[in-house]
């Protein structure tokens, strides 16, 4: 039972995945920019998240010992939005996403297998070599059908 709550967070999350390519494209068609697009994108969600961070009310130097790399997380995301927003009406939605999702699985093994970012050391087993594999082999079918 104490798993079920990260599952549920993480699966409405993925909803939110998939809404926001097509929404973010949608606000870059009618802009005319990519880049505006994942701005606004950006400005609502760091609106939402202040108005939580005051409510949560964790001090603003809670965050001082971080690793400097910690702190790229925000361009990360932005590339994503922007590259999502871009390649989404280009390639489609599935297509996208999917490739998303290859991209994310082929680095989270390797960020897993040597521990990286702090995380702890997780094996490439070959059940999860598989799956990425199939991952990557949905995308194929995905981008061909």
């Amino acid at each position: 039972m104490q798993a079920l709550f990260p599952i549920l967070a993480v699966l409405i999350a993925g909803i939110g995945v998939a809404l926001q390519p097509p929404t973010n494209a949608a606000l870059a068609k009618a802009s005319g920019s990519v880049w505006l697009a994942a701005l606004i994108s950006f400005a609502v969600g760091t609106a939402a998240l202040l108005v939580i961070w005051l409510a949560d009310r964790t001090p603003l130097s809670a965050a001082r010992g971080a690793p400097w790399w910690a702190w790229l997380g925000g361009f990360y995301g932005a590339a994503f939005v922007a590259a999502i927003a871009f390649a989404t009406p280009r390639l489609g939605l599935a297509v996208t996403l999917t490739a998303a999702v290859a991209s994310q699985l082929v680095t989270a093994m390797l960020i897993d297998r040597f521990g990286l970012l702090g995380l702890p050391q997780q094996p490439i087993t070959p059940a999860r070599l598989i799956g990425v594999v199939l991952v990557i082999l949905g995308v194929i079918v995905v981008r061909r059908g």
